[in-house]
């Protein structure tokens, strides 16, 4: 009597996709260095949130400047770490005259 032997059965990997910013966040690994090059302005209903023009230093976009907005202290040449580099933040439509930045 021949023995009829079974290939081992290989389990399909699902990839589980999150929201929209997720998928980028896993490709880096992690969060990723971008250098502070510009203090925009102050934004937030009590002029909380500064906006800053950031340059990515490395992962998947290099060299690209984004436009974020900070909570806390924050000056020029400071390292942002950033979860995703993707999404960026809205223009500030007038001069706001809160904060230090005015």
């Amino acid at each position: 009597m021949a023995k009829t032997q079974k290939a081992p059965e290989k389990k399909q990997e699902k990839k589980q996709s999150g929201t929209k910013g997720s998928d980028s966040i896993m490709e880096v690994g992690g969060a990723v260095s971008a250098v502070v090059e510009e203090l925009v302005g102050r934004t937030g209903t009590r002029g909380e949130v500064t906006q800053v023009k950031c340059r990515v230093l490395q992962g998947r976009n290099k060299g690209k400047q984004l436009r974020r907005n900070v909570l806390g202290p924050v000056r020029k040449r400071d390292i942002l770490m950033l979860r995703e580099t993707e999404i960026e933040a809205r223009r500030l439509k007038g001069k706001i005259s809160k904060g230090a930045f005015s």
